[in-house]
């Protein structure tokens, strides 16, 4: 593969990904799954193997990952036919994925949706990496994944897809004049109480539907376990303690908590763009949104079936107990310009799980009827 390659500046869909795959940069020990390649994210598979390690850590400019396993390592798990990993316990599993990037190519990951709303914490680390879930322009070698569940046991096995990467050339995000500009012309958030500013903030929704009142989800303790790869297979009140408005919009975050909730505003990811949800400055409060996540071109797109779709939220307390009060923020989306026009869009064609959502638990769980 010619290194030196021109690749046109922007995040990559879903095509220049395969063609990265095609020229050797992306590195497969076994074919692609045939839905692996999102509209502008790669989905990452597990290996064979994972090792419960004494702790998390970063390799540093001096060490292998596979050094540092070898050092932290309590013991050794076959994944070939499943195995449950316990909650508060750490892992470190080789990707089947591995990099040989060009040299103007950088990638970043993050956990996928389902991921997240399972309070599974999940990062990417490459050798003499200095940061988790960063891999720089013209990396080289393998990639592990960092898994530890927080809230649920989970099943997973060879194959199964915990995190997803994004590739990008340049610098990529948009200035505060950009976006408000995208959304003066393709309108980025409906009903928002802030303006537009660098990204679109996000705020709380605590009024619920107005049938029911349901406001979100705190996690249960003591569950049984979730099987990564089963969709719909779980009652949501075996896992899951509903939330309502009774009357005062407003819910206190209790410490080491696990909460669902959503977004008061619809957003909207036009095909021309994609987006990465980051929390929100923690100087506004003691909480903070748990997990970043992208949002591929598409997402709440009105012709993808996406109209009024909502931002889920995996939320955490810190160290205190913290009072939610409606319209409060919460985080922000940030977008990105796409290397050139996507092929594919996030939403119903391609079966996508949460296009048009409100608030929705993981794709594990059941259909919940209050």
């Amino acid at each position: 593969m010619d290194k030196q390659q021109a690749w046109p500046r922007g995040v990559f869909p879903a095509r220049l990904i395969e063609k990265l795959a095609h020229e050797g940069a992306i590195i497969a020990a076994r074919p692609f799954d045939h839905d692996q390649v999102q509209p502008a994210s790669l989905d990452l598979r597990l290996g064979d193997v994972a090792y419960r390690v004494r702790s998390s850590f970063l390799p540093g400019p001096s060490h292998s990952v596979a050094e540092r396993i070898e050092a932290l390592k309590l013991h050794e798990i076959d994944l070939k036919n499943g195995a449950v990993l316990e909650r508060g316990c750490v892992y470190l599993v080789p990707l089947q994925e591995s990099l040989d990037l060009p040299d103007a190519v950088s990638a970043s990951a993050n956990p996928k949706s389902s991921t997240g709303r399972l309070d599974v914490f999940t990062r990417v680390i490459g050798d003499r990496a200095r940061g988790f879930d960063q891999m720089p322009e013209g990396y080289k070698g393998p990639l592990y994944l960092e898994v530890s569940p927080r809230t649920f046991p989970v099943l997973v096995r060879t194959g199964s897809r915990l995190s997803q990467m994004r590739f990008r050339s340049g610098d990529t995000r948009l200035s505060i004049a950009e976006h408000r500009a995208l959304h003066d012309s393709d309108t980025l958030v409906f009903g928002g109480h802030y303006p537009v500013g660098e990204g679109i903030a996000l705020s709380i929704d605590l009024k619920g539907d107005g049938r029911n009142g349901l406001i979100g989800f705190r996690s249960k303790r003591h569950t049984a376990v979730v099987d990564v790869d089963k969709k719909a297979a779980l009652d949501v009140l075996d896992f899951w303690e509903p939330l309502t408005n009774r009357g005062r919009e407003e819910l206190i975050l209790d410490p080491d908590e696990f909460y669902i909730l959503v977004s008061d505003e619809a957003v909207h990811v036009p095909p021309s763009h994609a987006a990465e949800m980051v929390p929100f400055d923690p100087l506004v409060g003691e909480f903070r949104v748990h997990y970043a996540g992208f949002f591929d071109p598409g997402f709440g797109h009105s012709p993808a079936g996406g109209s009024g779709s909502r931002a889920v939220l995996e939320v955490r307390s810190r160290e205190v107990p913290f009072l939610l009060g409606h319209g409060q923020t919460i985080g922000r989306l940030i977008y990105e310009t796409l290397a050139e026009a996507p092929d594919r869009l996030y939403g119903t064609a391609l079966g996508s799980n949460y296009q048009a959502q409100t608030l929705k638990l993981s794709k594990h769980f059941k259909p919940y009827t209050p």
